[in-house]
């Protein structure tokens, strides 16, 4: 099962400190473990907030070596590039060990496409293969039908746009193995939906 998945910034950006990231989407999916102890409700969202915050760092910190291991530098992506441009975004999986900051241990796949990330946390036992085809599917269609290459500021007003995305191609954080066919009849839809 997926338990998050995360969009944000992994390039400087000029309102934050230098190792900062900004996280501009989140959406966590299963039980929420801080539900079970006996917080109150303002306590759970801040501990949720800041388990994000630390994984968005992570992130940030793993495409910025990727980037300066492969020696590449970012060209800035004009919009109608996102074909080209999720082909040569950076890639990469990393563990996050249980209690930093889970519960348990996570496996954390994330894509660095120009300044934004795309994170899945994923439990450690999920497929890794099926989980990162649906995060280049999921990073397709944010890059491509809400056209993300522009301000990423904009994606703050899109999240109910990346919900719907999320509930098609991640219902309830369950990886779908897709056969050829019904992918087409997912693409219809998310397609029909965003013409919107």
């Amino acid at each position: 099962m997926v338990r998050c998945f995360l969009i944000n910034t992994v390039c400087p950006v000029s309102a934050l400190s230098a190792g900062e990231s900004r996280v501009l989407y989140s959406r966590v999916f299963g039980p929420d473990e801080a539900l079970l102890s006996d917080q109150q409700p303002e306590e759970r969202r801040l501990l949720l907030k800041e388990k994000i915050s630390l994984v968005a760092r992570q992130v940030r910190s793993a495409v910025s070596l990727s980037r300066e291991a492969s020696g590449r530098q970012t060209v800035d992506a004009m919009p109608g590039d996102e074909a080209l441009v999720l082909q040569d975004a950076d890639s990469g999986v990393f563990r996050l060990r249980a209690g930093d900051p889970f519960s348990e241990e996570m496996s954390v796949l994330w894509l660095g496409v120009q300044s934004l990330g795309f994170t899945l946390v994923c439990e450690p036992h999920e497929n890794l293969l099926l989980a990162e085809g649906t995060l280049r599917t999921l990073t397709r269609h944010c890059l491509e039908d809400l056209h993300m290459l522009g301000q990423s500021s904009e994606v703050l007003l899109k999240s109910s746009r990346i919900d719907v995305l999320l509930s098609r191609l991640l219902p309830h954080g369950q990886l779908l193995f897709l056969n050829h066919r019904f992918a087409q009849s997912l693409e219809k839809e998310v397609a029909a939906y965003m013409a919107k």
